[in-house]
C-alpha cells in the first residue's frame, strides 16, 4: 500500500511540474498594451476626421432626401427650415463651440502625426490678424489642428487671440457638415465672412487662410516646396481695408502626409482638374496614404509624419479703405519677404536641408 501511495504522489508531482511548464509556454493574455490603445485611439481620431470631411455632408444630404419621401418627412422639413433661418450665420461670425474645440479626441489626432505649434513672436490682442498658412497640402492638417482644435495650445501661446480658419464656402451648404464646421470655428473663405470677423467682432481675432488653395493642392508632393502666392493678393487688400496685420505661418511636413498622382500641364487629366477647380472651387486630387489596418498598406489616411507649424511675426498694416494697386503690391512683397525669412530660419530645424529653397509661383 505504501508503495502504491508513493507512486501516486510522485505522479501528481510530475503532473504539476508539466502543467506549470505548459503555462509558462502559453502566450500572454491578449490584452492590448497602453501603447496599443493609444495608437488605436489616434487612428480612430484621424479616421473620424477624414470621414467627416469626405462623407458626412453627402451622406446626410442623401438621407434627408430619402426621408422626405417617407413618413419621417417632418425631419427633413424641420432641418430645411433651420438652415433657411440660420443661413447667414457662417457669414456673420459663425457659431464656435469651446466644448467641441476642446474634445479630447483632438489630442489623439495631434499625437497621431504628431502636430506641433511653434510661436516666434507675440500677437497683441489689441489688433486683428490675417494669418496666411502655407503650404496647402492635400487636406491642410496643420491648419485644422492648430487653428480649429485647442490641442496644440494656440490660445495658451497667444492669450487674448481667438483663432478662426477659413475654408470653402460650399462646405457650408451641406447638411450636418455645416454644423460640424461652425462648431469648430471655421468660416467661409469669402470677403463678407472674413471682413465680419476682422471688423465687427472686436479685436483679438485671427483668421487663418490657406492662401494657396486648390491650385496649390494639385502640386502637393513629398519633397516639393512650391507655393502659389505671387498672384494671390486678395487677402492683402482685405487686410489693408480693415487694418488687420498680416502674419505668415509655415507648416513643415504638410506635403509629406500623402502621395499624389501629379499630371503634366497639357494632359487631359490636368485640364479636367483645372476645370473642376474653376467651377467648384476645389480640385479632384488623386492621392493616397496609408490603410486602416497597416501603415504599409495603401488607403486614404495620412501617413503618421511630423507636422510643425511655425507662426512668424506680424507685418504691421495700416487701415486704408481704398488701397491702390501699388500699396497692395508693397505689402504683398513685405509679406512674401517675411514668409521667406520664416522658412529659411526654421527649415533645417524641422527636417529640411540648408540647400532647400522655397519656390513661389
Amino acid at each position: 500500500m505504501k508503495t502504491l501511495m508513493a507512486a501516486f504522489s510522485k505522479e501528481q508531482s510530475g503532473s504539476r511540474v508539466r502543467v506549470q511548464a505548459s503555462l509558462r509556454r502559453l502566450p500572454a493574455a491578449p490584452w492590448p498594451s497602453r501603447g496599443n490603445v493609444q495608437a488605436c485611439l489616434q487612428l480612430l481620431s484621424v479616421l473620424q476626421w477624414i470621414l467627416s470631411y469626405l462623407v458626412m455632408g453627402a451622406a446626410v444630404l442623401l438621407l434627408l432626401i430619402y426621408l422626405a419621401f417617407t413618413n419621417f418627412w417632418p425631419i427633413s422639413a424641420l432641418y430645411l427650415a433651420w438652415v433657411i433661418f440660420d443661413w447667414d450665420t457662417p457669414e456673420k461670425g459663425g457659431r464656435s463651440s469651446s466644448w467641441v474645440r476642446n474634445w479630447s479626441i483632438w489630442n489623439h489626432f495631434r499625437d497621431y502625426f504628431p502636430v506641433q505649434l511653434v510661436k516666434t513672436c507675440n500677437l497683441a490682442p489689441s489688433h486683428n490678424y490675417i494669418i496666411g498658412v502655407h503650404p496647402h497640402g492635400i487636406l491642410s492638417v496643420g491648419a485644422f489642428c492648430n487653428f480649429v482644435t485647442r490641442s496644440t495650445g494656440f490660445c495658451d501661446k497667444f492669450p487674448g487671440i481667438n483663432p478662426f480658419l477659413a475654408t470653402l464656402a460650399g462646405n457650408f451648404n451641406l447638411p450636418a457638415l455645416r454644423e460640424y464646421l461652425l462648431s469648430g470655428g471655421l468660416c467661409p473663405v469669402t470677403r463678407r465672412a472674413i471682413s465680419y470677423l476682422i471688423s465687427r467682432n472686436g479685436t483679438g481675432n485671427a483668421v487663418a487662410i490657406v492662401v494657396g488653395g486648390a491650385a496649390e493642392a494639385l502640386s502637393c508632393q513629398p519633397g516639393v516646396i512650391t507655393l502659389v502666392l505671387k498672384k494671390r493678393k486678395g487677402f492683402v487688400r482685405m487686410a489693408l481695408q480693415h487694418g488687420a496685420h498680416l502674419v505668415p505661418a509655415f507648416s513643415f511636413g504638410e506635403n509629406d502626409l500623402f502621395q499624389q498622382v501629379v499630371f503634366e500641364e497639357g494632359t487631359w487629366m490636368k485640364a479636367l482638374q483645372n476645370r473642376f477647380r474653376r467651377i467648384l472651387g476645389f480640385s479632384p486630387c488623386l492621392f493616397y496614404g496609408r490603410g486602416v489596418t497597416s501603415i504599409h498598406s495603401r488607403g486614404f489616411l495620412p501617413f503618421p509624419r511630423p507636422v510643425t507649424t511655425v507662426i512668424g511675426g506680424p507685418v504691421p498694416v495700416p487701415k486704408i479703405e481704398q488701397p491702390t494697386r501699388e500699396t497692395v503690391d508693397l505689402y504683398h512683397a513685405l509679406y512674401m519677404e517675411a514668409l521667406l525669412k520664416l522658412f529659411n530660419d526654421h527649415k533645417v530645424k524641422y527636417g529640411l536641408s540648408a540647400a532647400d529653397e522655397l519656390r513661389i509661383l
